[in-house]
């Protein structure tokens, strides 16, 4: 699970061209040539997972980004075995300046294959933008099997096999699909799906029950303690899941993601016992299609060891846990089973899961390290099974791991495909049913993860490899025959599910148009000035425009305007403006950042105002904002790296300019004028692919800057300090 959630609000389609590869210039273009060329802003299938002989839709929003009109030739490669149905493959589009037009093709496939479609568009026979998108076609069907998803016929296992459930997927949080538009390979053969559907819900129980796959253990969410319970991404369970039609087939469990301190946890023994576990003994063990084991529910929980905090002691956790299985006992359960994650092996970390009262230990994940091969991914994980089993601190439930990437492609990266992924099931099964015939350890293998999209892990069919992890789980879990057919909405017409992500998109487009918007004012002019943001424009207006004509307009996200210094100013309670990624807004040699800030809050702490800095590219890009109170300027040349930091609070209760500069060797940092701090930091800047935040770190994040922010302006040349000095005086 993606633990810190910062994509919920935020990254959309504009800080990453729908997984294109665009090389539409070199990261060090100056800003007056920032908008030069074509681009391809969205590439998109109508379904990523379809059947041969079935007619496909692609789309694409093709863009003109030069200030005069360009005739453009737009090309669609298609893969042997794949044809075009309608329309012209290459066509030739006349775009006025920053114009940008919808494409559109029709294509089938003649065999079965993932095919990698190809989109060019070039302008007087020079490359300008380049993008692939991947699909999927299944072998055709020989009849139609109906209208709805036929009843489920569940593949018998001798284990009780479960499978981590991700929940992020709801309709009204489409910047969640992001981070996979950057891999179109895992799109989901439901599509950018919104998991509250009934629907949904049916297919995936459908597709589980009939690999072998006899329950999902759904994250669980509390979005704030110490008073009646309140859930955020239950909507998998409470709209999908118990309202479906197959919900008697698909028994379902919770694992407690209680990591957010102070939030998602508890606030002291009474929340436990009058708040939440009333909630869950009504809402959910009671419920017929909760997991139950010997007339036991059985509950996992994130991180069992804040518990110690919240209760107060390790004695406080056993009581609480005691408390917990004499209520369910007075339910009319046996009792309650509890397991706790932990994915290491450090046997004092075990001892205390054992002392609290733990039942059992499991992995959400397994992190391998250093890029593995899938051998060595597979050899890892078994390694550090088995090395648990040996401990002996713990009884274990055993999980194994498909993949891993991390939400920003951060650390190890690394897949086992389904092939292998059938080795690995194999040697987990081979342990698993050696053990003492005795509690859950010898009866229950979990599967990391049905739907993780974002972090790179995840079983459920998609588009790189079909149904191939689920057929892998089925043939070494399952006594079912190896023939069997795997079904997908097209094939009884039902779907889409992602009308929601669709309009979203569309949305985007419009809203890009606007940020293209090339605007001056006065100053416009100034040597190496790459974007001005004032943010004077009306308040109801959902672009942040760049006053210097360049072109790098910034989307609005959950952000507000107020009284500025002159005009209007961007009120940072936790929203921010997404400036897209454009090769401008890396330069490479030197630059300068300046803004104006009005906080009345002091001692802020690790609050970002400017941030080109994200994770999977923490050595990379640029930074403003305030550390421990006081300001700071950083400039990565390893991880987090060159950060700055002045020796005064930030000023409150009035205006105050902010500037950083780097000339290739120093950085400097400015406040009001004055410089308060250098670094040395020789050699060039890294250029990233992200967007540019203006008031926080990222869209939705909870490193926000809090108060005002205006004035903000982006140069690729170190300003000298008369220069900033003349900025700071300016009215």
């Amino acid at each position: 699970m993606y633990r810190h959630l910062q994509p919920i609000l935020a990254a959309s389609l504009l800080s990453m061209a729908a997984g294109t590869t665009n090389h539409a210039a070199e990261a060090n273009v100056k800003s007056d040539q920032a908008a030069t060329r074509a681009r391809i802003s969205d590439f998109l299938p109508a379904r990523s997972v379809t059947r041969v002989g079935n007619p496909l839709r692609l789309s694409a929003q093709i863009a003109n980004g030069t200030r005069v009109a360009a005739e453009l030739v737009v090309r669609l490669t298609l893969p042997e075995g794949v044809s075009g149905r309608e329309g012209a493959l290459e066509r030739t589009l006349g775009l006025e300046p920053v114009q940008e037009q919808e494409v559109t093709w029709e294509i089938e496939a003649s065999t079965p294959q993932l095919a990698a479609l190809r989109l060019e568009v070039s302008k007087a026979g020079v490359l300008q933008a380049e993008a692939t998108v991947p699909v999927r076609f299944l072998p055709a069907l020989s009849e139609s099997p109906g209208t709805y998803i036929p009843e489920p016929r569940p593949a018998a296992t001798q284990l009780l096999v479960g499978a981590h459930h991700c929940p992020l997927w709801e309709a009204d949080k489409p910047g969640m699909w992001t981070q996979i538009r950057k891999h179109m390979e895992r799109v989901p053969a439901l599509g950018f799906y919104a998991q509250e559907t009934p629907e949904v819900s049916d297919w995936e129980t459908a597709w589980a029950v009939e690999h072998g796959i006899s329950f999902f253990i759904y994250c669980w969410y509390r979005t704030s303690q110490g008073g009646p319970v309140q859930t955020m991404f239950s909507s998998a369970i409470h709209d999908g899941l118990l309202k479906s039609r197959y919900a008697k087939q698909m028994q379902f469990t919770i694992m407690w993601e209680n990591q957010n301190r102070g939030r998602a946890g508890v606030a002291d023994e009474a929340d436990l016992m009058e708040n939440l576990l009333p909630f869950w003994l009504e809402t959910y063990f009671k419920h017929p299609s909760y997991l139950k084991v010997d007339n036991r529910p059985v509950l996992f929980i994130y991180r069992p060891e804040f518990l110690v905090q919240d209760l107060g002691s390790i004695e406080n956790v056993v009581k609480a846990f005691d408390k917990m299985r004499a209520a369910c006992r007075a339910a009319g359960f046996d009792g309650l089973t509890l397991l706790g994650e932990y994915r290491g092996l450090d046997p004092q970390h075990l001892q205390l899961m054992k002392q609290l009262g733990l039942d059992y230990t499991f992995a959400y994940c397994w992190h391998v390290a250093n890029n593995p091969t899938p051998q060595q991914a597979i050899d890892v994980q078994m390694h550090n099974i088995r090395k648990t089993q040996e401990l002996a601190v713990l009884p274990q439930v055993v999980t194994v791991s498909q993949a891993w990437s991390g939400w920003a492609d951060e650390g190890s990266i690394w897949k086992i495909p389904p092939a292998d992924f059938e080795r690995l099931l194999e040697q987990a099964k081979d342990f698993v049913t050696a053990l003492p015939a005795t509690g859950l350890s010898s009866r229950m293998l979990l599967l990391d993860n049905w739907n993780e999209w974002g972090e790179g892990h995840y079983i459920a069919p998609y588009t790189e490899y079909g149904f191939g992890y689920l057929d892998a789980v089925r043939k070494i879990l399952s006594s079912a025959p190896a023939a069997h057919q795997d079904l997908i909405p097209e094939d009884v017409g039902m779907g889409p599910y992602d009308n929601a992500y669709r309009q979203f998109v569309a949305q985007e487009a419009l809203l890009r148009k606007s940020l293209d918007k090339h605007i001056t004012r006065p100053g416009a002019d100034a040597p190496g000035l790459i974007g001005w943001w004032t943010f004077d424009e009306d308040d109801d207006t959902p672009v942040a425009y760049d006053y210097s004509g360049n072109g790098l307009g910034g989307a609005l996200r959950k952000a507000t305007r107020a009284t500025g210094l002159a005009g209007r100013a961007l009120e940072c309670q936790g929203g921010s403006v997404t400036v897209p990624n454009q090769p401008a807004l890396s330069p490479t040699q030197a630059l300068t950042i300046a803004c104006r800030v009005k906080t009345d809050l002091g001692g802020q702490g690790n609050t970002w105002i400017v941030n080109h800095v994200l994770s999977g590219g923490t050595d990379t890009g640029y930074r403003l904002g305030v550390v421990q109170g006081k300001p700071c300027f950083a400039v990565p040349q390893t991880e987090w790296s060159h950060h700055l930091k002045g020796e005064a609070d930030l000023p409150t209760g009035r205006w105050v300019h902010l500037a950083g500069t780097f000339d290739g060797t120093t950085m400097r940092l400015y406040v009001d004028g004055v410089e308060c701090g250098t670094m040395a930091r020789p050699g060039p800047l890294k250029p990233n692919a992200f967007p540019l935040c203006l008031g926080s770190y990222e869209a939705g994040h909870e490193a926000h800057f809090t108060g005002l922010l205006d004035e903000v302006r982006l140069y690729d040349r170190a300003l000298s300090a008369a220069e900033i000095q003349r900025q700071a005086q300016e009215k």
